[in-house]
């Protein structure tokens, strides 16, 4: 079974939501950072950072001149703070390999730190109007219900290549990729479908009565988790304009002495946090910025 384009895409022109990294004059480095911040992450907690940030650092250059301590205070509660350190890494590169402009094909950007399958055919299709298949969890789920007839499923070693079976051969074929994803973000939901909304004529699901699931979903929860503590002590360090010591660090989080002392540790791994020579704590980049005053 396909999709019909003109269903989905004359529904998308009148149903998109007014998101604003879809608004014209959006460059393609704006639009990579979208991509960046709307990993694993609600449109409604992206938006009012996405527009903070695109109008502090509107280019690759801006952003790797920021620092990745900078980087960091402002990716605030988004979560998953090593994405903003990738994005700062993946600034740099755009900025001194590619004289500040994002690369327009798949190959390129996978090259790119931080940019995965996922990121680089979005980042082709939304930004350079590429033909490409974009695969997320909400284009997966619609192709699985209306294609294959399932509730839901896994992501798959064949999931692009259903997609790209379903792109119609021509300049629509991006525009459909947006609305394939709109319909899973907006109609085709995970929970609560709302089957009676969808525009399509056709969806093998709905045919055979609607299926129930046949894998357990796991809930992510985040309350008590490493994360959550690291989220914690990165609060502390973004709230503070000079390294701070390991007592401030500890006040953070009593409950688990343990568990803060494994999420500091995972923290300085992945370089979001740095030790200065005198045993403080900063965020990256921080941390020398004070060993060299106190040098002077």
């Amino acid at each position: 079974m396909s999709i019909d384009p003109g269903e989905l895409v004359g529904w998308y022109e009148s149903a998109q939501r007014d998101l604003p990294w879809r608004r014209p004059g959006v460059s393609a480095w704006q639009i990579l950072v979208s991509e960046f911040m709307l990993q694993q992450t609600p449109v409604s907690r992206v938006e009012p950072i996405w527009l903070a940030w695109t109008e502090r650092w509107p280019t690759p250059s801006a952003t790797a001149a920021a620092g990745p301590a900078e980087v960091l205070r402002a990716w605030g509660k988004l979560g998953y703070p090593r994405r903003a350190k990738r994005l700062h890494e993946c600034a740099v590169t755009i900025a001194t390999e590619y004289d500040d402009v994002v690369p327009d094909d798949v190959e390129t950007l996978l090259t790119l730190p931080g940019v995965g399958a996922y990121t680089a055919r979005a980042v082709a299709c939304f930004a350079y109007s590429a033909g490409v298949p974009v695969v997320d969890t909400n284009v997966r789920r619609v192709v699985t219900r209306v294609v294959h007839g399932q509730a839901d499923a896994p992501a798959r070693a064949r999931d692009l290549d259903d997609v790209a079976a379903l792109l119609p051969d021509d300049e629509t074929a991006p525009t459909f990729s947006a609305a394939l994803m709109e319909l899973g973000a907006t109609v085709c939901t995970a929970r609560a479908p709302r089957c009676g909304s969808c525009p399509l004529s056709r969806c093998r699901w709905r045919s055979a009565g609607y299926p129930a699931a046949t894998t357990v979903r796991r809930v992510q929860r985040y309350a008590g988790t490493d994360r959550q503590v690291r989220g914690k002590l990165l609060d502390v360090l973004r709230g503070s304009d000079s390294p701070v010591v390991r007592g401030q660090l500890d006040l953070a989080w009593t409950s688990d002495t343990a568990q803060r002392d494994r999420a500091l540790d995972s923290l300085l791994v992945d370089g979001l946090v740095e030790q200065t020579v005198d045993g403080r704590f900063a965020l990256a980049g921080e941390g020398d910025d004070a060993r060299d005053e106190g040098a002077r």
